[in-house]
C-alpha cells in the first residue's frame, strides 16, 4: 500500500498556507526537568477550530472536483473532525452534514453547527456515527470525508510535522496522541522524509488502544469495548492506510492510563497555562508517566483544546486525586461534645483544607461511646498527605485512609 510521502505533505502545506495557523512551539521547563533536556509543546489546541483537524479536512475537501463539492460532504466525528470539516466546507463553498454520537460534548456540537454544518446526533459510538455517514453518502451522493484513513487527510495532518522540524531543528523525539492514526501517520511521513533519525512515538489511551493488537495481527483488529475520558482518540480500529503508516514509519506505540491523562491535563493547566482536552494531552501524559523513555530534545504534540467545561471540572478533580492532592480518611473519636472540633483544629494546624465531613454511629467497627468521622481533605501533594497522616497518628487518632 503506497504511503504518503514527504513531498505529499509539502504539497499540502502549500495548499494550507494562509488557511491554517502556524501554531506556537512552547518550551516547558517543568517537562524539561523531567526528561533531562529541552522539552517543547506543539500547541495545536490553539489551531483554528481548536485542533489539528482543519489541516486534513481542508486538504481533502480542497482537492475534490467542483462537481464533487457541489454534491456536498459528509463526515462522522466525536467533535474535532466535525468542526474541521464544517469550517473547511464553509470556506470552500460545500454543504456539510456531520453525524456525531449522542455522547458528543455539547460545545463541540454547538461549534460544528456554528460553522454552518448540519450536525446530526445518533448512536452511542463513533463507529455507529461512521456507519450512518457512509449510508448517507451512498444515499445522497455526498462525499464521505474520512476522519483519518485517506491520503489527503494524512498529508494535511502531516504539516504539523513540517512545522515541528522548522521550529525545533534539533528535535530527537516527537510524541503524538493517537486514535485512528491520521495525525501520527502524517507527522511520521513528514519527519522521516527529512530526518529519519528522529524517533516518532504514538500514544494511545490504555482503555481504547487499537493499534497494539492490530500491529501484532498485521490487519485492523476492532476493539470489543472502549472506556476513556479521551473521546477524541477513542477509535475502535485503525484504518488500513494508517496501520500501514504506523507499522512502517512509527518507532513505538505506548499507552497511558486514565490517571495519567487527568494528571497531564492538570499539569497543562497549572504549569503550561493551556486548556487541553483529555485526548489532546495524551503525549504529555506519556512524558509525565515515563520521562526517561523519551530522548530530548522532545516535542509533545498537544492536539486539541475543545473540552466541555463540565468534563473539565471532573477531570481536574480526578487529576488532583491522582496527583495526591486529595486525601480521604476515617478516624474514631469519643462520642462527646468537642471531639469533632478537636479533630478539625488538629487538621487546621496541619494546613489541610477540609472539603467535607460525615459522622457515622452505626458501624460494627465502633465500640460503645465512639463515633467514626469521615473527612475529605485537600492537601498540597503526596508529601503533605503523608505528613497529615503521621501527625494525626502521633496525636492518637489512628487515621484510616479510604
Amino acid at each position: 500500500m503506497p504511503l504518503v510521502s514527504g513531498a505529499d505533505v509539502e504539497s499540502a502545506a502549500r495548499l494550507l498556507d494562509g488557511v491554517v495557523r502556524r501554531t506556537p512551539l512552547e518550551h516547558s521547563r517543568a517537562l524539561a526537568e523531567r526528561v533531562g533536556g529541552p522539552a517543547w509543546l506543539k500547541c495545536e489546541n490553539l489551531q483554528r477550530t481548536g485542533s489539528f483537524k482543519i489541516r486534513g479536512a481542508y486538504t481533502r475537501i480542497a482537492r475534490l472536483s467542483d462537481a464533487e463539492r457541489a454534491r456536498g460532504v459528509v463526515a462522522a466525528s466525536a467533535g474535532n473532525h466535525a468542526q474541521g470539516v464544517a469550517l473547511a466546507a464553509r470556506e470552500l463553498g460545500a454543504a456539510a452534514t456531520v453525524f456525531m454520537p449522542e455522547s458528543a460534548p455539547l460545545p463541540k456540537v454547538a461549534a460544528t453547527r456554528g460553522y454552518g454544518a448540519d450536525a446530526r446526533l445518533g448512536g452511542e459510538t463513533l463507529t455507529e456515527a461512521i456507519l450512518s455517514a457512509v449510508e448517507y453518502a451512498d444515499r445522497t451522493g455526498s462525499v464521505f470525508i474520512h476522519p483519518f484513513d485517506h491520503p489527503d487527510v494524512i498529508a494535511g495532518q502531516g504539516t504539523v510535522g513540517l512545522e515541528v522540524l522548522e521550529q525545533c531543528p534539533d528535535v530527537a523525539t516527537v510524541v503524538v496522541c493517537t486514535g485512528g492514526g491520521g495525525l501520527v501517520s502524517g507527522i511520521a511521513a513528514a519527519v522521516k522524509a527529512r530526518r529519519p533519525d528522529v524517533r516518532v512515538v504514538a500514544v494511545q489511551a490504555a482503555t481504547a488502544a487499537a493499534f497494539p493488537a492490530s500491529l501484532a495481527a498485521g490487519r485492523p483488529v476492532p476493539l470489543t469495548s472502549m472506556a476513556t475520558m479521551a473521546d477524541g482518540i477513542a477509535v475502535a480500529a485503525p484504518g488500513d492506510l494508517t496501520l500501514a503508516h504506523v507499522s512502517g514509519l512509527v518507532d513505538d506505540v505506548v499507552t497511558v492510563s486514565e490517571g495519567d491523562l487527568s494528571r497531564a491535563l492538570l499539569f497543562c493547566l497549572e504549569r503550561a497555562k493551556l486548556v487541553v482536552e483529555p485526548a489532546g494531552v495524551a503525549a504529555v501524559a506519556a512524558l509525565l508517566a515515563d520521562p526517561a523513555a523519551f530522548a530530548p530534545p522532545v516535542v509533545a504534540v498537544v492536539s486539541g483544546g475543545n473540552i466541555d467545561p463540565v468534563l473539565m471540572m471532573k477531570v481536574v478533580q480526578h487529576g488532583m486525586a491522582a496527583a495526591g492532592r486529595y486525601l480521604s480518611l476515617r478516624v474514631q473519636v469519643p462520642d462527646r461534645p468537642g471531639s469533632l472540633a478537636g479533630l478539625l483544629r488538629e487538621l487546621a494546624g496541619l494546613a489541610a483544607n477540609v472539603l467535607s465531613v460525615e459522622h457515622e454511629r452505626l458501624t460494627p467497627r465502633l465500640v460503645l461511646g465512639e463515633v467514626e468521622v469521615g473527612v475529605h481533605l485537600e492537601t498540597r501533594g503526596p508529601d503533605h498527605a503523608e505528613h497529615v497522616l503521621a501527625a494525626l497518628s502521633a496525636a492518637g487518632y489512628a487515621p484510616r485512609v479510604d
